[in-house]
């Protein structure tokens, strides 16, 4: 998993969400995303960081809650997630 991949994610998150008074620095990789112990963000945070990952890496949702919480739970989550569906989409 690149370190890349999860500075981006995380100025994704800042920027898409408008969260002002971080920076990509006090996201941890494991920091979990929606838990009050983490950074609290909240189910409109979901779909609205859904819908721009959806766009910045170009693949569809999908449609399983579950699924969706296991791979929105932390940076390193996302980035592993992003990373196995890009490996699908190049060889499909």
């Amino acid at each position: 998993m690149t370190d890349n991949l999860k500075e981006q994610l995380k100025a994704l998150i800042i920027d898409k969400l408008g969260l002002e008074d971080i920076t990509p620095a006090d996201i941890g990789d494991d920091t979990a995303l929606f838990a009050d112990d983490g950074l609290g963000l909240d189910s409109v945070d979901a779909l609205e960081l859904g819908l721009a990952i959806q766009k910045a890496y170009n693949f569809p949702m999908e449609n399983d809650a579950q699924t969706l919480r296991d791979h929105f739970y932390s940076v390193n989550t996302l980035a592993a997630w992003i990373e196995t569906k890009q490996g699908q989409t190049h060889a499909g």
